[in-house]
């Protein structure tokens, strides 16, 4: 049977005291997410659990994946009000979802990204942030946006007061050999696309690589938390058989409704016909 690998991994880096990201990777829900939260103590880590947890439990009792987002939108907000975490307290999040197998779907709000590895390094998602505005605008560069001072203004974020959110959605189907990256923005804001393009070229397991990005993004300044997932395709593909499983024949194809030893019986009984009304036709000199 075809199984989903991944490897997951996260770090307070080395500026932070506290680390506001959570994440969860369930390969029998098919459920993957980073949540980046804000807010500072007792804010951006309570909002970015909450926020995780809704998404679970939603996805859990039925719902779809942006329905569960925005479940979690309004959690957040309700958690606020009741003095829980921080007046101020927000959250980012991207998620995967894969269904029977290979049909994904990516969900985000907020700057926290997803990519599809497939020999080259896509962008799925697009950031809900300033600078990703001004790029829009053709402004400035990708390059420019990375380093802008402003890098961190994001446009929209779960738990916001007086915002409504809108969730974005991309959907596809997961080839042989691709992977989806998840990520906050500890890492893509340290580690190029170049860079972690380089680190997802190389060989080793879902989990080398998303220590290996970390590390990088570690080594870049961790100057924020950061957390990363890297999920893979299934290592098997629909309509080839595992090595255990066993072809049909083409008789079997012809005859589905019959098992093998009634079918054997059937075209011995249709053999026998026919050699008597040949022996007929024979006998009578039709």
């Amino acid at each position: 049977m075809s199984t989903i690998s991944y490897g997951d991994g996260s770090d307070v880096g080395r500026v932070r005291e506290l680390n506001e990201d959570r994440y969860y990777a369930d390969s029998e829900l098919g459920l993957w997410l980073v949540a980046d939260g804000m807010g500072g103590h007792r804010g951006g880590d309570v909002a970015s659990t909450i926020a995780s947890a809704t998404v679970v439990e939603a996805i859990r009792t039925g719902r779809s994946l942006s329905e569960a987002i925005q479940l979690a939108h309004d959690e957040v907000l309700a958690a606020g009000e009741r003095g829980e975490g921080a007046p101020n307290m927000g959250s980012t999040i991207v998620a995967l979802r894969v269904q029977h197998h290979r049909n994904y779907e990516i969900a985000w709000v907020g700057d926290s990204r997803a990519y599809l590895w497939d020999g080259q390094l896509h962008q799925l998602s697009r950031d809900h942030s300033y600078v990703q505005w001004l790029v829009d605008r053709g402004e400035i560069t990708e390059e420019q946006a990375r380093k802008h001072p402003k890098s961190n203004v994001i446009t929209q974020a779960l738990g916001v007061r007086g915002q409504s959110i809108r969730v974005d959605c991309r959907n596809g189907a997961l080839e042989q050999g691709q992977k989806i990256l998840l990520c906050s923005d500890g890492l893509n804001g340290e580690v190029s696309d170049t860079e972690i393009s380089k680190i997802m070229m190389s060989d080793g397991s879902e989990q080398s690589l998303v220590d290996r990005l970390i590390e990088t993004a570690l080594q870049r300044g961790g100057r924020d938390n950061v957390s990363v997932l890297v999920i893979s395709a299934p290592s098997g593909s629909l309509g080839v058989a595992d090595e255990d499983t066993e072809l049909l024949s083409t008789q079997e194809l012809i005859f589905p409704r019959f098992n093998r030893r009634r079918k054997r019986l059937w075209l011995l009984a249709f053999g026998v016909c026919t050699c008597v009304a040949l022996a007929l036709v024979s006998l009578w000199g039709w």
